[in-house]
């Protein structure tokens, strides 16, 4: 926090020069005074040195961590640790598909700097904090860029699969600074060799992790003489990653000039330029002026969208002043038709913006959205599944049944989010939508919770999703589940374009009598009732076909209607009209998918489970959960399909326990990978073996049945 208050004033040229000051001197101050009491700091930096080193090797409680060392990243140590397999991402970059370069258009690239980085998103199996930061507003960007201060920030794979999901690039950064990074920096670019090796050590990264690329920010001082090797560091990574991940890049930072200089320009000039020609765009310091835009176009030429102006939303003498201003900035990038890179959103979450970090951060991106416009858009393919999970909440859900009421977060189980449209001063009589994950779930920890009041036999409509699905001959299948108070009642509107007559028809799925619906809509259909005695009481799932062959859909939306009931009888219809009444409804779940389409899970037997590191321990957590014979056992479950066949859409696996001798299942968490780390699992006295059962999830929504899930039996060692 003292490093941003200072460079809120001094601006980071001069405070880069302080640092290096401060730096010197403390050294010789300190060689001076050997007796003298070690500055609170460094007391705290001995206390870490006394922790015990982590040693990847080890088998533990997967997590996500960068390389830090230049000889990490050249020995290729990463891919023998324990988490390796565990950090792969899941999600292929969803569309276009395959991937292609960005789109010749303004773009946006966010840049996360949240508390230096792997916080709560460091625990790949999912952590217990439903407060922890996340985003969920993928909608208005193009490019995300995962950053800390380490040598090699390697992104968490729940960022890069909740990003993919929604069509979102995810890049990782490469970063020298200050003057451990000054001798890195001389090291890496020793030679040409040398330039080339650790630039195909970083492309090995991001395509066996599953990521789109790199930010390089060096920001560093180097002899002139380097700057040929430089060149050829970013040239070959450029090209590498090219090679190896299609549709990745490479985006340098505005820092280094063409001359070593550490000399920030904040446009595009001749002397950032060079970088800027042997890769994918040029990510461009936040201190610059109005006409800044303008004229890195002008330098750019017809690669003008590949200039990132940067934005910081901390407000660290950034134009506009960031914060809640930030689209002031936005206003003049997009005005002047280059792109915007937005650094450190997480400004909301760090500085506690009132009233709470949902709604501050919903306001926030609202701003960006009037300013910038969404850039994604889904549904695009089918099947389209979305149970408006944002990876955090209060419970857990499965098919409608509650399987756990622990709190967590886990961003790798975000579905397509919805845009929904942020309300600055909601009236207390209108509608009010939001995600309340205190409300039931239909699948996972998210919904979308429809309260407030509604005329009888009025309507209420808002957009849930803006879409570009063109339709085929077959008719559109469409899912949806509702849990309702009274008689509140809730369908969807789907609304089409026909690109041959510029024609728009907007139909209505509506559970009550069509005769009753606004003119509006060119087609009402009722959709039937699903019943399933398995999901939990109060839900309803409503299913219905539409044939619009040719045409795009272009946007869901919810409609609210309440009818006459009991209660509205009972009053008089003047003090119903003008008062109203309570409306209450949680949308659950939405499917779209061809008519003909059924999902087929891969049966129990197609699956091969397995265990290894199976470690038993009489621990203290244990012993503190049972009387004697109490034991733990850790171990890792790995599954695959015995035909080899790597092509299953799979969406996500949840992990279950049976205690043989126990008639309870026990939901142990989620895996995005083929593989899960149990923990220290408590095993009480009396039971004879454990059952762990792997329930396979598709990206239908559609989950195997308990019973007819794949499973390994492990014997309980006394």
């Amino acid at each position: 926090m003292l490093i941003r208050f200072l460079r809120l004033f001094l601006g980071r040229q001069t405070l880069v020069a302080l640092y290096n000051l401060l730096q010197s001197f403390r050294k010789k101050f300190r060689s001076l005074l050997p007796s003298m009491a070690i500055p609170e700091a460094d007391q705290e930096q001995d206390q870490k040195v006394s922790e015990p080193v982590f040693d990847p090797s080890v088998p533990s409680t997967p997590i996500s961590y960068p390389i830090k060392t230049l000889e990490e990243l050249h020995s290729r140590a990463y891919f023998d640790s324990f988490h390796y397999p565990f950090n792969k991402s899941s999600v292929p970059l969803q569309f276009p598909s395959p991937p292609l370069p960005l789109p010749n258009r303004p773009r946006l690239l966010v840049c996360h700097d949240m508390q230096g980085g792997y916080v709560d998103d460091k625990w790949v199996q999912g952590g217990s904090n439903p407060d922890a930061y996340s985003i969920w507003h993928w909608y208005l960007m193009d490019v995300f860029v995962y950053f800390s201060h380490s040598l090699v920030t390697l992104p968490p794979p729940c960022w890069t699969n909740a990003a993919h999901r929604h069509g979102v690039k995810v890049l990782g950064t490469f970063i020298t600074e200050w003057d451990e990074g000054t001798v890195i920096s001389s090291k890496l670019l020793e030679t040409e060799d040398s330039a080339r090796l650790y630039a195909e050590r970083l492309a090995e990264l991001a395509a066996a992790l599953g990521f789109d690329g790199w930010l390089i920010n060096m920001e560093v001082k180097l002899d002139v003489m380097l700057i040929p090797n430089m060149k050829e560091f970013v040239d070959h990574l450029t090209r590498t990653m090219h090679s190896l991940v299609p549709g990745s890049l490479v985006i340098w930072y505005d820092s280094v000039t063409i001359d070593g200089d550490l000399d920030w320009q904040d446009k595009l000039t001749e002397k950032n330029k060079p970088f800027f020609d042997i890769s994918d765009g040029i990510f461009i310091n936040y201190t610059w002026k109005k006409d800044y835009p303008k004229l890195s176009a002008e330098v750019a030429g017809d690669r003008k969208f590949d200039v990132y102006m940067g934005i910081d939303v901390f407000g660290r003498n950034t134009y506009g002043g960031g914060q809640w201003t930030t689209n002031v900035a936005l206003d003049v990038i997009k005005n002047d038709n280059v792109s915007a890179a937005i650094f450190a959103p997480g400004w909301v979450y760090e500085t506690k913006q009132p009233p709470d970090f949902r709604t501050a951060q919903d306001r926030w991106w609202d701003l960006v959205e009037n300013s910038w416009g969404a850039v994604q858009k889904y549904p695009r393919t089918l099947p389209f599944y979305s149970s408006f999970d944002q990876g955090v909440g209060y419970h857990i859900s499965v098919d409608g049944q509650q399987v756990t009421d622990a709190s967590w977060n886990n961003i790798s189980c975000q579905g397509f989010q919805a845009l929904l449209k942020y309300v600055d001063d909601p009236k207390p009589d209108a509608i009010q939508v939001l995600v309340d994950f205190k409300q039931p779930s239909y699948n996972g920890g998210g919904n979308i919770t429809f309260r407030g009041t509604l005329q009888d036999n009025a309507y209420f409509e808002t957009r849930v999703f803006k879409g570009e699905l063109l339709l085929g001959g077959e008719p559109l299948q469409v899912i949806y589940s509702v849990k309702s108070e009274g008689d509140s009642l809730m369908g969807l509107s789907l609304h089409f374009f026909s690109p041959l007559n510029d024609k728009k028809t907007v139909i209505a799925i509506a559970p009550w009598e069509t005769d009753e619906l606004p003119r509006k809509f060119k087609k009402a259909i009722v959709p039937g009732r699903v019943t399933d005695s398995e999901i939990e009481p109060g839900w309803v799932q409503y299913e219905s076909k539409v044939a619009m062959n040719g045409q795009i859909l272009r946007e869901i939306r919810a409609v609210c209607h309440k009818t006459k009931g009991t209660t509205a009888i009972m009053r008089s219809e003047q003090k119903a009209a003008a008062e109203g009444s309570e409306y209450f409804a949680v949308l659950g779940q939405i499917l779209m998918n061809n008519s003909d389409h059924n999902s087929c899970l891969p049966p129990s037997t197609s699956w091969e489970v397995t265990a290894e590191l199976v470690q038993w321990t009489a621990s203290s957590a244990a012993a503190a959960a049972d009387s004697e014979g109490s034991r733990a056992v850790s171990l890792k479950i790995n599954w695959k399909l015995k035909d080899g066949n790597t092509a299953f859409a799979h969406s996500k696996y949840n992990v279950y326990v049976a205690k043989l001798g126990s008639s309870s299942v026990q939901y142990l968490g989620v895996a995005a990978v083929e593989a899960f780390y149990v923990s220290n699992l408590v095993v009480p006295s009396g039971v004879s073996s454990l059952k762990f059962i792997v329930q396979v999830c598709s990206i239908d929504g559609s989950s195997q049945k308990l019973d007819e899930s794949p499973y390994f039996e492990l014997d309980v060692e006394y």
